[in-house]
Formats: C-alpha cells, structure tokens, sequence
C-alpha cells in the first residue's frame, strides 16, 4: 500500500540527501534499515542515472557501513548533532597519520567514498576526511561553531549576493 505524494512535493536537497543517508549507512544490514534504504533509493527516481559518477555515488549512499566504520560515523553523527568537535586520527593518501580536532560540519558521498567535511583546527580550514582514512574518532566536549552545511556541499549553486 502507497501513500499518495501531492503533485508539489519538492525534490530533496543535497543536505538533505546526505543527513538522511548516513542515518542510514551505520544502521547495519537489518531489515527495518533495508526499507530505509530502497526508500531512500525511491526518491532518487527522478534522477538521470545516465552519468556514471552520479550512479556509482547513489548506490553508495544506499549500502550499509562496514562495522567499523559505522561506529566512527555514529560518533562522527553525534557530534554533528551535538555541535561538538571530535579528534580524528588520520591517515592521508600517503600513509602519514595526524590526529586533528575537527569542527564537524557535515558527511558527503563522491563515488564510492564517504567523507567528514568540517573545520580543521591544525589547518585551519575546511577539510574534507575520507572515512576509510579515519582510524579513530574521540567524541570531546568541546562546542563547534555552528557551520551551514549547504556552505560546505560541492555542486550546490551559489546564491546571487
């Protein structure tokens, strides 16, 4: 049974999109979160799946976590909910581990990768963090600045000013 949708029900944003999808990513693979997911795959129907980049990253987004990195993005999504820094210990492309104090701003997919994107207080910049890279999330109890996310998101368009 289907519930009917009024004609002027908008598309969802990416903010919206990605909140949603990593609620779902650390749920695991029972089935309350495997209605979720095709639920979520649902509302991107009116989408053109023709662009591999765009498809590859959809299904990603549908697809529960590894185990252990849905523990990180729990705590990572606690944080964002809590608007508390975290301490990320890091591993970048070339192998060199950091730990840093993150702003955590919001969670993204590109193709087949999650990534954390907030403020880093080592470079003091916005950063974007693969979750595969992340080795250990420390929750803290410090306040973050509350960032907008749609500040934060690629391919968002920009308001005229």
């Amino acid at each position: 049974m289907g519930i009917d949708v009024k004609a002027h029900t908008r598309p969802l944003t990416t903010a919206e999109i990605a909140a949603l999808a990593l609620s779902l990513a650390h749920l695991g693979a029972g089935p309350q979160a495997v209605t979720a997911r095709r639920g979520l795959r649902n509302t991107f129907e009116h989408l053109d799946l023709d662009d591999d980049v765009i498809a590859t990253t959809l299904a990603t987004l549908t697809e529960p976590m590894p185990a252990d990195v849905a523990s990180r993005a729990r705590t990572i999504a606690d944080a964002i909910t809590g608007r508390l820094m975290i301490r990320l210990h890091y591993q970048d492309a070339g192998g060199h581990i950091t730990v840093r104090n993150v702003e955590p701003v919001t969670c993204l997919v590109h193709r087949e990768y999650w990534y954390l994107v907030g403020v880093c207080r080592m470079r003091r910049a916005i950063r974007a963090f693969r979750f595969d890279r992340v080795l250990a999330v420390e929750p803290t109890l410090t306040p973050a600045r509350p960032h907008l996310a749609d500040r934060f998101l690629p391919f968002q368009r920009r308001k005229a000013a």
